[in-house]
């Protein structure tokens, strides 16, 4: 095994093996194959090494901030599973995410040096743009990648039965539009932007829709400047948002629903967020009763009619799981991991912050696509799908990793090491 003795072939592999995973993610099943095989080659490799040169392979910094992020999501999983509703589930769950940790390490390997960043955040642009291409061909004629379009909404690669394509595309899009704007400037960012409008408009999820808005504010922004940058996004999502409406009854759907929020009345306000309102209270009724460790990571369910009301519609309609989860990332983390989850989770968010402030501003350039990716997708004024999912706390991981490897990557020394290999 070449690898285990050199870390510049280590360097070499790691994107490749990022790359797969999330080429992979409409297939959970090979995307967690390939999750777990990466974890253990990289703990291989290291352990062969009986982990010396691993500043060949990682800076300091990085190897320890990238460790405490991982942490801060998996010690709280741990901690509720003391006395969880389902102790058996969320210890083995906490057990099960143990493999995050090398493979997080693993990532964060694969954008330390200039090539390892170019091929990693290259392919991830390849790929958002693949499965973006793919949802416009099912915007336009109905099939895609993934089948058929049998849902109410686009579904594209991921198919019908598993709608996380806006999400997906939301979270990611950073990564395509800081590429098309290298490549192309602004034609190249608008197009792709427009793109991304139309199809995260037309997947339905309104969460998707706030996060891509958020991706595009704060990348015009940095692209192009404020004035610039407000005024493509005004035109630009004005005439998507009309041709959208006028072409998809659904869409026009969803938008009035959404519009009911503004009312006031908290029945329209609860129709509006799709009964959320009810999960929510019902979120901190556990979070209450339960404010050391919370019910145990995935206990929601289960937990979930013994704090309810009586009257709760989601105890005999439980349509889509909404009652399966909280649906909202503050209130997920208070009653499934309590306030000491809740603790170490701010404690990861500061030390993220404090390693942006205290880095350089080509530190921060590097590593600004994951850094927006990761800002957005753990924003809290959003509804989300359940962090402590085998999925999303996949994606989100990989995103701290990639952020923490890029962040604080070797610098000069890569660049030094990159300019006298071969390509």
């Amino acid at each position: 095994m070449a690898s285990s003795s050199n870390p510049e072939a280590t360097l070499r592999w790691a994107p490749g093996w990022v790359l797969a995973f999330v080429a992979l993610w409409p297939l959970p099943g090979p995307a967690e194959v390939v999750l777990s095989l990466g974890a253990i080659v990289a703990l291989s490799v290291l352990a062969l090494r009986r982990f010396r040169g691993g500043i060949a392979l990682l800076s300091r910094e990085a190897w320890a901030l990238t460790s405490v992020l991982f942490l801060s999501y998996w010690l709280p999983e741990l901690i509720s599973s003391i006395d969880a509703v389902d102790g058996r589930r969320a210890l083995r769950e906490s057990l099960i995410d143990l493999r995050y940790l090398p493979f997080l390490w693993l990532v964060a390997i694969a954008v330390a040096s200039d090539r390892g960043r170019r091929i990693t955040f290259a392919g991830l642009a390849i790929i958002v743009v693949v499965w973006l291409v793919d949802g416009l061909v099912q915007a336009a004629t109905g099939w895609s990648l993934g089948g058929a379009a049998t849902a109410d909404r686009l579904s594209g690669i991921f198919g019908a039965d598993n709608l996380k394509l806006g999400l997906v595309l939301a979270s990611l899009a950073p990564f395509p539009l800081t590429s098309a704007a290298r490549r192309f400037g602004m034609v190249g960012w608008v197009l792709t932007a427009l793109g991304l409008v139309v199809v995260v408009l037309l997947a339905g999820a309104r969460a998707s829709w706030l996060t891509l808005a958020l991706v595009l504010v704060f990348s015009g922004w940095q692209q192009f400047g404020s004035k610039r940058a407000l005024l493509l996004l005004g035109l630009g999502g004005a005439l998507v948002l009309g041709l959208s409406m006028v072409f998809s009854d659904k869409l026009q759907d969803r938008i009035e629903r959404t519009e009911q929020a503004l009312s006031g009345d908290s029945e329209d306000v609860d129709h509006a967020l799709s009964g959320r309102l009810t999960i929510w209270t019902t979120a901190l009724n556990m979070a209450m009763a339960h404010p050391f460790n919370g019910v145990g990571v995935r206990g929601f369910r289960d937990a979930y009619a013994d704090h309810a009301p009586p009257d709760d519609p989601w105890l005999t309609d439980r349509d889509h799981g909404a009652g399966y989860h909280a649906h909202q990332i503050v209130l997920e983390v208070l009653s499934e991991t309590g306030f000491i989850g809740l603790f170490f989770w701010l404690g990861g968010v500061a030390l993220a912050w404090r390693a942006w402030r205290f880095a350089t501003p080509q530190a921060r350039e590097r590593a600004r696509a994951p850094a927006l990716a990761l800002l957005v997708t753990v924003f809290p004024l959003n509804t989300h799908l359940a962090f402590y999912s085998t999925f999303w706390g996949g994606l989100t991981l990989l995103l701290a990793a990639l952020y923490a490897g890029s962040l604080l990557a070797n610098g000069e020394a890569d660049t030094a090491a990159d300019a006298r290999r071969p390509d």
